[in-house]
């Protein structure tokens, strides 16, 4: 499938998208307490969705066997997880971290950001986990302009992370988004030779979810019995960033910062 290139109206559009989900997730941000629970955060976020009249993606997302979508209305991710954690009674203590993932359709344009963040008095270690994935992030962000090739990037983020002594997850990278959730190209957080392989150049009108999932461990991962949750082999934690954004002819234009959208006339 071709990458889709987005006019002025479609990314402002994804901005609102961006916005409200950017509201939402710092609110379950300011939930995620010592005593709460995965799901008491998940109704929240779906009690602000049902206000806005926005949907969320993740709900009843499709699954290899049938008739059995994802639950959530957001992934919900706690230590070893490192996505795709079912919201449910798990409760958060001190010393935990959680990543919190939303992915939202508003009037027929997405968003999907994510956040890790600790409960309560989290470790040194911990702390120094969360932000080299978060820096990650931002170092991604600073590089991409157009012309640059994809594997660049890719290419400065695994560096990165490994020599913070981290491992980067390969099983899941971060992907084109627009009117649907998951559209060309994948954008994958490290370089191998069959990611090279699908290496694209960045362009003007792009608009991609860009999200570094880092490990402490080893990168190996494997999926609980539910089906969803995946989780690291050797259950050392796990962190995971991600912003929707779009291409300029300089840079990056963040979508998912909370910022309002702009009024441009449709078609421009």
């Amino acid at each position: 499938m071709p990458i889709i290139i987005k006019s002025r109206f479609e990314i402002e559009r994804m901005r609102r998208a961006g916005q409200l989900a950017y509201q939402i997730l710092d609110r379950m941000r300011e939930a995620a307490v010592a005593g709460a629970t995965t799901g008491a955060l998940d109704e929240l976020a779906n009690a602000e969705l049902t206000r806005a009249g926005a949907k969320a993606l993740s709900k009843n997302y499709p699954t290899y066997r049938p008739g059995e979508g994802f639950p959530g209305y957001t992934c919900i991710s706690v230590n070893e997880e490192v996505v795709h954690g079912i919201p449910g009674s798990r409760v958060l203590k001190d010393g935990d971290v959680v990543t919190l993932d939303l992915a939202l359709s508003l009037d027929g344009y997405c968003a999907d950001t994510a956040t890790t963040v600790g409960i309560g008095a989290i470790s040194p270690a911990l702390r120094k986990l969360l932000d080299v994935t978060k820096e990650t992030l931002d170092l991604a962000l600073a590089n991409m302009r157009p012309g640059r090739r994809w594997s660049d990037i890719a290419r400065l983020m695994q560096h990165y992370v490994e020599k913070h002594g981290y491992n980067v997850v390969r099983e899941f990278v971060g992907h084109g988004i627009g009117r649907g959730m998951h559209e060309e190209p994948k954008v994958p957080n490290f370089v191998t030779a069959e990611q090279l392989s699908g290496d694209f150049t960045l362009r003007r009108g792009m608009t991609l979810a860009v999200e570094p999932m880092v490990v402490m461990g080893r990168r190996d991962v494997d999926l609980y019995k539910d089906g969803w949750t995946v989780f690291t082999v050797d259950r050392m934690p796990a962190a995971h960033f991600e912003h929707t954004v779009a291409m300029t002819d300089t840079g990056v234009d963040i979508l998912t910062d909370g910022r309002a959208p702009v009024a441009v006339a449709t078609g421009t």
